[in-house]
């Protein structure tokens, strides 16, 4: 019996030893961590980046922007970092500025080389913070606030992530998602050879790649997912800052993990759709006791505005407020891949004084781009539509997060070095056999690019597909630069609007110099790439990538490797198109700044990368891009004074909720403060506006803050040179709130005329919601 008894626990023995790692093989093979800080600029004054409209100025925040990172290393090796953006692309000053902070901090640590930050291309955060003029030129030149508020963010993710590194595993998988993503060139798609298109069933990837990270101790405490969509369902209007899409989604899944954390993870979607506040988790719901509330209410009239500290903006935070201590707090990002020309707006472009669709080849209305719009699925609401775009990532991660099975294994390296593209040679492979030696050009953009898209249509009479120009913008460009001979024939098709590559007062117009950059964790390969590929650019590189990996002489992938491609990685240099999409000449293809080559320029430089990443050989550093931070002009004017009329106070009520209110789920709360400018303090890792329930007799609980996807933080003034400003505060009462008594709170920062910041602070009545 004691013999039969041994035998039976033998084999559990031996399987606990595997499990746990005592002396045969340790649970986890990485040391992971992972952060989370808050980038949210200037959300005043400050031209929006993305869109190129001059119109487009920031006067709010729809939800707050952040930089999310992980950092993957083997505890006696290598070590990787990636850091994910709530903006609109990475910048190589950023990017320089944050290496040279991680130098002085971490040593060697930390580099060029195996650090990686992407943004998600929302189109609704502050612009001005990339160094070539071409991009900050709609900004009034640099703005030192929006650069500062990214290097600051993204710095203090890193060490939040390097602080947390402890023994972890990572799960890899993946899945389709079919309804948030269509081809916005779809004429330009089409010219790809048919051969090639047949392989595939979809014009736009549909896969996303999701990332689960699990600490040995804690369980799970992050995801990180690819997924090509643009953060274009905010439209070019919006003067709200927004993550958009993909910013909205990683603040719904990291509300779902803490709404379930307690164990109940079903990925139902009514689920899902109480991710907008866990408001009920936090005070009981009393049902038939309108009267008795409405009593209560009525007792608490508007709070006065009153001066204090920044730190009360800090300490109320919702988030701040729930976070538990003696644990890390769970990351969840929504990376960008190759969205080039994928549209978030999928009903499709239609013609906004016939209703009719845009003419397919041009994307024109009777010969006109401006009047081309995509609808988004909540079409006209842009907030809705940036919801469900939002929302449907977000159950597919939660899918893909919850049945990941796939542990990644082996060795974590990297490569990167530093291109110069507007004169490399590249050999491309030629019909019939042989090669034939082509260039890349010099930087410029055609004269499509200012037609823009059907997600933000340019003005003028420009169109897409325009592969010939007009004499009459020829003459304005020539104003500037008057291309040569050889450029022209090196961009041909491309009719040159802008040669920015050659244009260098009062200093580079666009990027010459490029980082092209690998990462490799276990089976998981990291293609960095510093512009937006497009659906078949992206397939084209990450086919010719996995190639050379599983056809190695090591044979350590395999058939078993994901490649992904970030996007907007490291620097920023507009489009990349196949050569057969380039000669259609869209937007994209009009924006592809190193001519018809470029994507054959990409591939044979990854290509050396992943040979070298294979054989285990360094590659050389390149030519270094130059840091042109000293040479940045800024013309944004400095806040000067804020004010407000005789006898009020910063804080105070200008127009409050009616007497005796009562608000159903769903109804829309609106308070205005008299405020001051919003550039005289960020509210890094605050808010300006606040949601509070009362609690007892008379403590007030934070819900609700300004990075709560149903509350809006409105600024504005009665003239561009006013003094005076005020703060309206939208709640949209979630279906998910309990009942009881709330109000509405605000915090600012008043500047005086020799420069003093001073915080404030008010509150509106308190009213009922039933």
């Amino acid at each position: 019996m004691g013999r039969s008894i041994r035998m039976i626990w033998l084999p559990i023995f031996l399987l606990l030893l595997v499990e746990h790692g005592i002396g045969v093989k340790s649970a986890s093979n990485y040391l992971i961590g992972l952060g989370s800080y808050d980038i949210t600029g200037p959300a005043a004054d400050v031209n929006m980046m993305g869109y190129a409209n001059t119109d487009q100025v920031a006067s709010g925040v729809h939800f707050r922007l952040r930089a999310r990172a992980f950092i993957v290393a083997e505890p006696q090796g290598n070590r990787v970092v990636f850091v994910n953006l709530d903006a609109c692309m990475a910048s190589q000053l950023v990017t320089i500025k944050v290496l040279e902070r991680l130098k002085a901090r971490y040593g060697d640590l930390y580099t060029e080389n195996n650090v990686a930050i992407s943004g998600i291309h929302t189109h609704a955060g502050p612009g001005g913070y990339l160094q070539y003029v071409v991009y900050i030129v709609t900004s009034l030149g640099f703005v030192r606030q929006s650069f500062d508020a990214l290097v600051d963010g993204i710095e203090q993710t890193i060490i939040q992530a390097h602080d947390n590194l402890r023994p972890g595993s990572i799960y890899v998988n993946k899945g389709e998602i079919l309804d948030a993503g269509v081809n916005r060139s779809p004429s330009a798609y089409l010219n790809n050879p048919a051969g090639e298109r047949s392989n595939y069933k979809y014009d736009v990837d549909k896969e996303m790649t999701l990332l689960k990270f699990v600490d040995d101790q804690w369980g799970p405490v992050g995801s990180f997912n690819w997924f090509a969509t643009h953060g274009t369902s905010m439209s070019r209007t919006n003067s709200l800052i927004s993550g958009d899409n993909k910013g909205a989604a990683a603040r719904f899944m990291e509300d779902w993990f803490d709404l379930n954390s307690s164990g109940n993870t079903s990925s139902e979607v009514s689920k899902i759709n109480k991710t907008r506040r866990r408001v009920s988790n936090i005070i009981p719901i009393v049902e038939d006791n309108h009267h008795e509330l409405l009593e209560i209410a009525t007792s608490y009239a508007p709070s006065p505005g009153k001066l204090t500290t920044r730190f009360l903006s800090l300490a109320r935070r919702v988030r701040s407020a729930l976070r538990q201590a003696d644990r890390p707090r769970f990351v969840s990002a929504f990376c960008q891949s190759n969205c080039g020309d994928v549209s978030p707006n999928v009903l499709g472009a239609f013609c906004t004084d016939t209703g009719l669709p845009c003419d397919f080849n041009h994307s024109t209305c009777g010969g006109k781009n401006e009047l081309c719009y995509g609808r988004g699925p909540g079409y006209p609401d842009e907030f809705e539509s940036t919801r469900i775009i939002g929302e449907r990532q977000l159950k597919k991660a939660v899918e893909l997060y919850e049945a990941a099975s796939e542990k990644l294994n082996g060795k974590i390296d990297y490569r990167h070095t530093y291109v110069d593209f507007s004169k490399l040679n590249v050999t491309i492979p030629k019909e019939g056999g042989g090669t034939d030696a082509v260039k890349t050009c010099p930087a410029a953009m055609g004269f499509a690019f200012a037609a823009g898209t059907t997600d933000g249509p340019g003005a003028f009479d420009f169109k897409q597909g325009d592969d010939k120009g007009n004499a009459f913008w020829r003459l304005v460009r020539n104003l500037l630069k008057t291309p040569g001979k050889e450029q022209v024939d090196c961009q041909a098709p491309k009719p040159i609007l802008l040669d920015t590559g050659e244009m260098k007062q009062p200093y580079d117009w666009a990027p010459s110099i490029l980082p092209v950059q690998i990462l490799r964790i276990g089976q998981l390969v990291i293609l960095s790439v510093p512009g937006e590929f497009t659906t078949m650019a992206g397939r084209r590189l990450r086919d010719a990538v996995k190639k050379v990996l599983i056809s190695g002489r090591s044979k350590e992938f395999g058939n078993n490797v994901h490649v992904v491609i970030a996007g907007l990685t490291n620097t920023y240099s507009q489009y990349v198109t196949t050569f057969e999409e380039y000669q259609i000449q869209r937007y994209e293809g009009a924006s592809t700044l190193y001519g018809p080559h470029t994507l054959s320029a990409y591939i044979q430089e990854f290509t050396k990368l992943a040979t070298a990443l294979i054989s285990g050989q360094s590659v050389t550093s390149g030519p270094q891009p130059p840091d042109l931070l000293n040479k940045q002009i800024g013309l944004l004017p400095p806040v000067v004074i804020d004010t407000t009329p005789i006898g009020v106070k910063f804080g105070d009520v200008s127009s409050d909720v009616a007497q005796n209110a009562t608000f159903k789920r769903g109804d829309n709360v609106t308070v205005v403060f008299w405020s001051a400018c919003p550039r005289n303090d960020l509210m890094t890792e605050g808010t300006f506006a606040l949601v509070e329930i009362l609690k007892g007799k008379d403590s007030w609980e934070p819900v609700y803050d300004d990075d709560d996807f149903c509350l809006r933080f409105i600024w504005s003034r009665p003239s561009k040179l006013s003094s005076r400003s005020q703060a309206t505060i939208e709640w949209l009462v979630p279906q998910t709130t309990a009942s009881g008594v709330y109000r509405v709170r605000h915090f600012g920062a008043s500047k005086s005329l020799v420069g003093t910041i001073k915080h404030f602070t008010g509150s509106s009545s308190a009213f009922v919601v039933a």
